[in-house]
């Protein structure tokens, strides 16, 4: 269906309804995009919250072990925090949930679910997404899963507690500890409807993008973050299948007596009867999505981080068909090291080597986006507003932690630091904190599109400068703690006295992480206060081009009051010699005698 023809079908209409829409289906069951995009954000922010504490309270037993904590005990009870001292099942339940929710609830939902509902029609020029019955299906089954992720903290024996990776055969034995049992089924029932929620959402995005942009909306002119969205939605279409089909396989071994990951097992001096399995089909079934989930997590801040950083450089984004390029490449290449996580498995040494250079040629187009990036930045009129601060940070973030990613490429030096702090260190810089950055930067940039009001500059450039430093603060001691030897997921590294020299740093760890936590508080008083007290927004507080801009504060469902906006140029037309202002929308038409994108 052309663009054109769009505004008088479907969600064409929209914009000129005759009836008032019932609050359930404005707010609840709503089918416009701006409005599940807030759902999606809102949903996220909870979780992250959820996340954060259960953070908090693990790293005070790393940071000061068996040492009284009354606000444990306040929190998650006698059964899990007698005396104030946090139970080494309950550790390894809130580590496990904690990972969960970051990877997938945050940092996958959170992120891709607002930005890809909120921008996609906006800057492509569309009335709203392709189907908004599927766009409504796609966040409940989010909601859904989320919910069974937080109620499984409070079932009988506890959360899931093999990891967020959940190895078998931890996972896949009920009686092999309080974690294996109905805490271990609902985290996999949930993951089935959160990867049910992607492939709506993300089938939803592609259709999108390729069948609703408006006249003049070529592929070349569509803003980064549009890109960034289109291939994480691709990526997430091909690899949460698989995640899907591990998941099945692991609840025949743990339900139907099947024997797929199970092999030679004994508990408590009893031979288990399952045979023929192989715990490392499951390592590959999971790696096989976990790597391009590192990059569903990191391409949407990547993209959001381009419109923000060349909007306040007020320079045109370096290179724009090379970050496209870098970005097909990353997309590409992420299916095929995955073997990276598992060198240490028995690995074939050939096979390793293979893997070791697709790992090591992934760097090759990361940094065509840093360099890209810093030479935007250089000799731009930068303006330091708390989004950029954000996305500066993620370029810093992501350049620190894909160096120490080169040293975990390489199969000959992973072996030495694999499965210490080093790589927990080293994943939370290079993909947590950069997110984290990215979804941060988008949100302040993009509030007064989202609510028509603008945050507080003072409190974000707090919230900004406590989040970078206690970010670094708490990643950056680990990759010594790695070196030095100290594998992750231990309960009290007290009972290890070789590694006493080293781990006075935990302490310091947990400190940064109680400051970084309470330092988000400034944000959600910050994002929630200004929805209603904030400065109302003008129509485009940025000066920036992109087509969302054009559409008016007061939000409607159709997005333009009236035809959809025509596009003539690309962009990032910013400080173009060619027109008095410093910014040229991409409505504007190209002057006789100018050159177009």
């Amino acid at each position: 269906m052309a663009a054109t023809e769009y505004t008088v079908h479907g969600h064409g209409s929209h914009g000129h309804h005759s009836h008032e829409e019932s609050w359930i289906s404005k707010y609840i069951f709503s089918q416009d995009h701006k409005m599940i995009s807030k759902q999606f954000l809102v949903t996220a922010i909870f979780m992250a919250v959820v996340a954060v504490m259960l953070s908090i309270f693990f790293r005070l037993q790393l940071g000061w072990p068996g040492e009284n904590f009354q606000i444990l005990n306040f929190f998650l009870g006698d059964k899990w925090a007698p005396d104030g001292i946090l139970d080494r099942n309950a550790y390894l339940s809130l580590v496990t949930i904690h990972g969960t929710i970051m990877v997938f609830f945050v940092l996958t939902g959170g992120l891709s679910g607002t930005f890809a509902n909120l921008l996609i029609p906006l800057q492509i020029g569309a009335r709203d997404m392709a189907s908004g019955f599927l766009n409504m299906l796609s966040y409940w089954f989010f909601a859904i899963s989320s919910c069974i992720m937080i109620a499984s903290l409070f079932v009988e024996g506890g959360a899931a507690s093999g990891g967020w990776t959940i190895y078998p055969p931890l996972s896949a034995l009920p009686q092999a500890m309080p974690g294996s049992g109905l805490g271990m089924t609902l985290w996999l029932i949930s993951m089935v409807l959160f990867v049910v929620s992607s492939l709506l959402g993300g089938l939803n995005y592609i259709v999108t993008i390729i069948n609703l942009r408006t006249k003049g909306m070529k592929m070349t002119r569509l803003p980064l973050t549009v890109w960034a969205l289109l291939v994480t939605a691709i990526l997430g279409v091909l690899s949460f299948p698989v995640l899907v089909s591990c998941v099945i396989l692991l609840i025949m071994d743990r339900s139907f007596g099947t024997a797929f990951y199970l092999s030679d097992i004994f508990i408590q001096g009893e031979a288990l009867d399952v045979t023929g399995g192989s715990p490392l089909l499951f390592q590959h079934l999971f790696w096989f999505l976990g790597h391009p989930e590192v990059y569903i997590v990191i391409l949407p801040a990547l993209g959001i981080s381009s419109e923000i950083i060349s909007t306040n450089s007020r320079k045109p984004i370096f290179g724009y068909r090379a970050m496209i390029g870098s970005i097909l490449a990353i997309g590409f290449l992420s299916f095929i090291v995955w073997g990276h996580h598992m060198y240490v498995t028995g690995m074939n040494p050939f096979l390793g080597s293979v893997f070791v250079f697709t790992t090591l040629l992934i760097a090759i187009p990361s940094a065509v986006k840093a360099f890209n990036y810093i030479t935007t930045l250089w000799q731009g009129n930068i303006r330091f507003t708390p989004a950029m601060l954000f996305s500066i940070a993620l370029v810093s973030t992501f350049v620190t932690g894909g160096l120490t990613g080169i040293i975990l490429a390489d199969s000959a030096l992973d072996i030495n630091v694999h499965d210490t702090y080093f790589v927990v260190g080293h994943f939370h810089i290079v993909m947590g904190l950069s997110a984290i950055f990215g979804m941060l930067g988008g949100v302040y940039h993009w509030y007064p599109k989202m609510f028509g009001r603008m945050m507080n500059t003072k409190l974000g450039y707090a919230h900004f400068w406590l989040t970078l430093v206690c970010g670094y603060g708490v990643f950056f001691p680990m990759h010594f703690i790695g070196m030095a030897g100290a594998p992750r997921r231990y309960y009290d590294y007290s009972e290890f006295p070789f590694l006493d020299w080293v781990m006075d740093l935990n302490p310091v760890i947990s400190i940064f992480a109680i400051i970084g936590g309470a330092a988000q508080v400034l944000f959600i008083f910050n994002f929630f206060y200004s929805i209603r007290h904030g400065q109302v927004a003008p129509q485009n507080p940025w000066g920036a081009n992109t087509l969302e801009w054009t559409t008016p504060v007061k939000h409607l469902h159709g997005n333009w009051p009236g035809a959809l906006p025509e596009v003539h140029r690309w962009a990032y037309d910013y400080s173009n010699p060619a027109h008095e202002e410093d910014f040229v929308p991409q409505t504007i038409p190209l002057k006789p005698g100018e050159v177009g994108h």
